[in-house]
C-alpha cells in the first residue's frame, strides 16, 4: 500500500510527487509525475499501479525510494577469510601474519538491498 510519507518514483525513473491516498474508487493515490514539459496528474491503485489487471507493469506504476547509504570500508584478506574494518588503522591493527591483502571498498547502496 502507496503510503503519503515515503517518497516513489515510476518504474521508468521519473520523480514522483503524492498528493493524497484517500481519493475515492479503484485509483485512490493521486498525484503528480515530472515529464519533460512539467508535472503531468497521474492516479493510481493503493499498489501503485498505474492500471488494473494489466499482464505487463507500467513504466508508470509507483516504485518505493529508499535512502542510499554510502561507506569505506578495508577489508582484511586472508588465504581462506576476510574481515571488515571501518578505518584503515582498524584494519592495519590486525597483527595476523596471514594477512594477504588490505582492500580500500567504497560501498554504495540502497536500504534493504540485497536483502
Amino acid at each position: 500500500m502507496i503510503d503519503i510519507n515515503k517518497k516513489y518514483r515510476t518504474r521508468d525513473g521519473r520523480e514522483v510527487r503524492i498528493y493524497a491516498t484517500d481519493g475515492y474508487g479503484s485509483y485512490s493515490i493521486h498525484g503528480a509525475v515530472l515529464t519533460e514539459e512539467g508535472w503531468f496528474s497521474r492516479q493510481w491503485t493503493e499498489q501503485g499501479e498505474l492500471s488494473n489487471g494489466r499482464l505487463v507493469p507500467s513504466t508508470h506504476d509507483l516504485i518505493e525510494v529508499r535512502p542510499r547509504h554510502k561507506r569505506t570500508v578495508w577489508l582484511n584478506v586472508y588465504r581462506d577469510d576476510l574481515d571488515a574494518y571501518i578505518s584503515r588503522e582498524q584494519a592495519e591493527d590486525e597483527q595476523d601474519t596471514n594477512r594477504i591483502a588490505c582492500i580500500k571498498i567504497e560501498l554504495d547502496f540502497e536500504e534493504g538491498e540485497g536483502l
